[in-house]
């Protein structure tokens, strides 16, 4: 039996456990056994990269990567690499190490849609607060720069403010208690993650104003903010879908078969007109099929 060593961020972000929850249920299906690596400290550099030579002492048969920084991860990549441990890439691409494929969905895109959804949904016009993923991940300079691009092909939008909250809902709390207290005007907040919003939500509660504010991943909390008239919508950017497929592209290729070297897994914008489909709890949602995904060319 192949043993998949699965490293994630964290055990905050509820889009990581349901990365982990993909995992076992393909290793289950497919005859795998899934080591998880996942920092003790949220998304600590220091603990990834001991995480990494740990696994690579306990000699796995291939890894399914996320980093925790877009660069300061490419030496332990390297040393995954120098022992020969086929690596996965997925939900965070990184610019340097060999892979036997990456796995995610595309972050500019999504932030760029979800952002124009909100502009629309307040008449094109307004002040708009940015509240930020962690400075040195993919996924958060991606959405940033969407949001961003998105917001300079609006003419009526203008950006009040941008503040990092490092993917962390009581961070995100405390920096939009600070955000409001200082902006009289906001009429709108794009999330980088759903548990930025959530901590948002909280702030603007605690404060008395209703903002709309839209976030990213569709975890099952922000479907039911959605759902309750908190949350304006979220993306279904999927740890879950993407952390089965990933695993399973490691488990097909130690077992000979040919992997795609990019796999991009689509998203659709969540609101109140079409939430049904995930509202459930992630143990109740199904992760995709390869042939589904993958398309043989």
């Amino acid at each position: 039996m192949p043993t998949i060593a699965v490293f994630t961020k964290n055990r905050t972000n509820p889009a990581y456990t349901a990365a982990r929850l993909g995992a076992d249920r393909v290793a289950a299906r497919l005859g795998a056994r899934i080591a998880h690596y996942v920092p003790d400290r949220p998304d600590d550099l220091a603990e990834q990269k001991a995480l990494v030579k740990r696994a690579i002492a306990e000699r796995p048969d291939a890894v399914v990567f996320v980093p925790v920084h877009a660069t300061a991860m490419s030496g332990s990549v390297r040393k995954l690499n120098a022992a020969g441990i086929p690596t996965v890439n997925y939900l965070n691409r990184l610019a340097e190490g060999r892979f036997v494929t990456y796995v995610g969905s595309d972050d500019y895109r999504l932030a760029r849609d979800i952002a124009a959804y909100l502009f629309q949904r307040i008449g094109g016009k307004g002040d708009i607060v940015i509240i930020e993923g962690i400075p040195g991940a993919v996924t958060s300079q991606e959405r940033l720069r969407g949001f961003r691009d998105a917001a300079r092909d609006s003419p009526g939008i203008r950006i009040a403010a941008s503040r990092v909250a490092d993917y962390q809902r009581e961070t995100a709390r405390r920096v939009t208690a600070d955000l409001l207290a200082g902006l009289p005007r906001v009429d709108g907040i794009l999330c980088a993650n759903d548990v930025m919003a959530l901590g948002a939500i909280e702030a603007l509660e605690a404060a008395g104003r209703r903002v709309p504010l839209v976030g990213v991943n569709a975890i099952p909390e922000a479907i039911a903010a959605i759902r309750s008239g908190r949350l304006l919508a979220t993306v279904d950017f999927d740890a879950m879908a993407i952390s089965s497929i990933a695993t399973e592209a490691a488990i097909r290729h130690l077992r000979g078969e040919r992997v795609p070297a990019e796999i991009m897994l689509p998203v659709r914008i969540v609101d109140a007109t079409n939430y049904q489909p995930w509202d459930k709890p992630f143990e109740e949602r199904q992760c995709p099929r390869w042939e589904d995904v993958v398309k043989e060319r």
